[in-house]
């Protein structure tokens, strides 16, 4: 990832890092949401193989936004609250000159042996190579310039489709192999799915995000091309929540996610040509 960071101070089973998020890894009004957990993926997983051994890959993260996070320097705090023979509990916390931005906790755990059963299967959708490119307004998604996707499925985001689900197959513009943490990028890479539905956009903002992994990076980052679904399945009183899923591009599942949202005022958002909000466009 291109964001800066250094390790400020670190003990035994705490650490103290320090990070920088440029404006193109920005979404709206502050960072993405699904960037800023993956450098806490990144921490806590450093801490964890320091305190238990390489042996352990997460199972769930979850993290709560407190505030937009700038391009200020912030600090993230760490810490191993558990180390036990099969499986490791980090926490974390993030502040940005004293204010509290963001927190959560994640669990990692050893491979074990046990039953296998494929419970999400991916949908059968065409190929990459069949599909159109999407371009997302950079004005108000500046981060999606580091991604390449093609929508897979019916809907288009802003083209006030009947379903409110979101489709695409999505790859890094870096080409980078696709471990934990760009697993946790794409898990909220999609606009929310509310969008498939509406016709101009609204900021909806995550307030809580929780990816649970699947075992296809037990072995290692895989590359290629990963199939992201994004579905909302309920929304009401300003809030709505999503779930999300990435596959492999054969299919296996990387991860499943769900976050609670917030949802804003209606409000219309100006291109960079100073016109109203225009829809993502496929070239």
């Amino acid at each position: 990832m291109e964001q800066a960071g250094a390790v400020v101070a670190q003990a035994a089973s705490s650490s103290v890092r320090e990070f920088t998020v440029d404006r193109s890894w920005w979404s709206w009004e502050g960072a993405h949401g699904g960037s800023l957990v993956a450098l806490a993926l990144e921490a806590m997983r450093d801490d964890v193989v320091a305190r238990s051994g390489p042996d352990r890959s997460v199972r769930t993260i979850n993290a709560h936004f407190l505030r937009p996070v700038d391009e200020r320097p912030f600090r993230l705090a760490g810490t191993v609250e558990h180390a036990g023979r099969g499986s490791s509990v980090a926490s974390f916390r993030a502040a940005q000159e004293g204010a509290p931005v963001l927190f959560g906790s994640a669990v990692f755990g050893a491979r074990r042996p046990g039953p296998d059963e494929a419970g999400s299967p991916a949908p059968t959708v065409p190929p990459p190579d069949r599909c159109d490119l999407l371009a997302l307004p950079p004005g108000l998604v500046a981060f999606g310039d580091h991604l390449e996707i093609r929508p897979a499925g019916p809907n288009l985001p802003l083209s006030g489709a009947a379903d409110p689900e979101l489709l695409a197959w999505i790859r890094f513009a870096d080409r980078r192999a696709l471990d934990a943490a760009a697993v946790v990028i794409l898990a909220d890479a999609l606009p929310p799915a509310l969008f498939a539905r509406w016709t101009r956009p609204r900021a909806a903002p995550s307030a809580e995000l929780t990816v649970h992994f699947g075992n296809a990076l037990d072995d290692g980052p895989v590359s290629g091309w990963a199939l992201v679904r994004m579905r909302t399945e309920h929304a009401g009183n300003g809030w709505a929540l999503d779930d999300s899923a990435v596959w492999t591009g054969d299919g296996r599942l990387l991860a499943l996610g769900r976050q609670a949202r917030r949802v804003l005022a209606d409000r219309s958002a100006p291109d960079p040509a100073g016109g109203g909000a225009r829809p993502p466009q496929p070239r």
